[in-house]
């Protein structure tokens, strides 16, 4: 299950990455994304 809603994060951050305009917004997402990658990283 932990897995899932991980999976789910990212796939939702990349999907705000990709329409958000805003740079700061954007900076925010790129922090997320890589907090969220640190949490279970790729094998």
């Amino acid at each position: 299950m932990e897995k899932f809603v991980h999976r789910a994060n990212l796939d939702h951050l990349k999907r705000l990455l990709v329409d958000t305009k805003d740079d700061v917004q954007r900076r925010q997402i790129e922090k997320l994304i890589a907090e969220e990658e640190a949490k279970h990283p790729p094998k």
